[in-house]
């Protein structure tokens, strides 16, 4: 079957419109859920129905969702979808049966559907701003592909729909990526338990339109952390030994958080990317704040990193009479592709049309909470693998001006969905 690529294009450019951050895509998962009923997909679990709520991570606060929740009402969401997603429990799981579906494999696809809080350019060069589709949400854009993503999900169910394959397919609708904090809940809600294979996709990555990483690695495992440091306020000129500068203490920690050594079996990072804290000039401050991170080459670095991140918080601010909660807002651990499943990736990428190259491996060089399911899938037996399905894109990911080359859209939909097809018939 060869994809309706005005119909891809349609459909992305109506999830670009409106772009939803990490647990507030309301609008975003109702949209989903009307083009599987569409599409004739009986069997769509929403929500709750596939997230262990209590393992979400870095949930906003109940005004925020609340806010997002009435816009998407307002946007003409489906009520009856937007009552079961209340309280940020977005996301969803398609499962399409194909031939002997009890008797065959198994196989998932894990897409996500977020978007960035960050402003989009409304330059006329930049093409969704040319052509009306930038988004209608001021602070928020779909900088980094999720769109397409989507939009690639719903056509590989399209496709497999219509022309069949062998054994059951879910594809994961995954919200809250960009937190790093979706794909735990949606490992541990159950959903994935009896699958055997799992492809994870990514577009762009710096690959252009018509190449295909058939294994992308090197994922570095990470941990999101909100340091809250309390004090005491003061009078800054007339009695500032009576005050607990929780500023000092945080300017302490940041500094000593890039002093953490190095370590010998690999490479980790850190940063202290939002800061700040105090209210006048004149006062003391008693609250500050250190929104970072901490990654590594495996699973075990991060670790060593964020146990040090941990005792330099506490030790800064028991330097100056402050206290510290520290607070894990995203975790994803590394992991690595089967090459069995790469292998048939890249066999059927370098015979799909509109593919001019194929990479088998490439390095990704960050993070990307579908570890989490790759993990989960290998941990069961299973095998797994992460897609890279290139598109030339004008500024790099999470800028003002990130936009996608259409034209890559089917051939994601092509190559994942022969792909799928390929695993049931062979089982590698």
């Amino acid at each position: 079957m060869t994809p309706d690529t005005d119909r891809l294009v349609s459909l992305r450019r109506e999830f670009h419109r409106r772009p939803e951050p990490a647990w507030r895509e309301f609008w975003t998962t109702a949209r989903i859920r009307e083009e599987l009923d569409a599409i004739g997909v009986d069997d769509v679990f929403v929500g709750p129905e596939v997230l262990d709520t209590d393992a979400r991570m870095g949930i906003p606060d109940e005004s925020d969702l609340d806010a997002w929740l009435d816009q998407a009402r307002d946007a003409g969401a489906d009520e009856a979808t937007l009552d079961r997603l209340a309280g940020g429990n977005t996301g969803l799981v398609a499962v399409l049966d194909g031939e002997n579906p009890d008797d065959g494999p198994t196989i998932a696809l894990r897409v996500d559907i977020d978007g960035l809080p960050r402003a989009e350019s409304d330059d006329p060069s930049h093409h969704p701003a040319a052509e009306g589709f930038r988004s209608v949400h001021d602070g928020a854009m779909h900088a980094c592909g999720h769109d397409a993503h989507a939009t690639i999900g719903l056509g590989v169910v399209e496709a497999l729909k219509e022309r069949g394959f062998a054994g059951r397919l879910k594809v994961l609708f995954q919200p809250a990526e960009e937190v790093v904090g979706g794909a735990a809940p949606m490992a541990e809600s159950g959903r994935l338990d009896d699958v055997d294979y799992l492809l994870a996709l990514h577009i762009g990555l710096d690959h252009p339109t018509g190449q295909v990483v058939a294994g992308v690695e090197d994922f570095l495992a990470v941990n999101h952390f909100r340091a809250a440091f309390e004090g005491e306020p003061a009078h800054a000129g007339g009695h500032p030994a009576q005050g607990r500068n929780a500023v000092q203490a945080m300017a302490t920690a940041v500094g000593n958080l890039y002093a953490i050594p190095r370590n010998e079996a690999g490479a980790t990072r850190v940063n202290a990317g939002d800061v700040g804290g105090g209210t006048a000039a004149n006062i003391i401050p008693e609250q500050a704040y250190i929104e970072g991170e901490v990654r590594g080459e495996t699973t075990e670095l991060m670790e060593y990193m964020r146990e040090k991140a941990d005792r330099v918080l506490t030790n800064a601010a028991e330097m100056h009479d402050c206290t510290v909660e520290v607070e894990t807002k995203g975790e994803a651990p590394s992991a690595t592709n089967d090459a069995e499943l790469v292998d048939v990736v890249e066999a059927v990428a370098g015979r799909t049309g509109g593919v001019d190259s194929v990479l088998r491996h490439d390095d990704l060089g960050g993070s990307e909470d579908a570890t989490y399911l790759m993990r989960h899938v290998q941990n069961q037996g299973g095998k797994a693998a992460y897609v890279c399905v290139g598109t030339d894109h004008p500024g790099g990911h999470h800028t003002a001006t990130f936009d996608v080359d259409e034209a890559s859209l089917p051939i994601g939909v092509s190559v994942l969905a022969e792909t799928i097809r390929q695993i049931g018939e062979t089982r590698p």
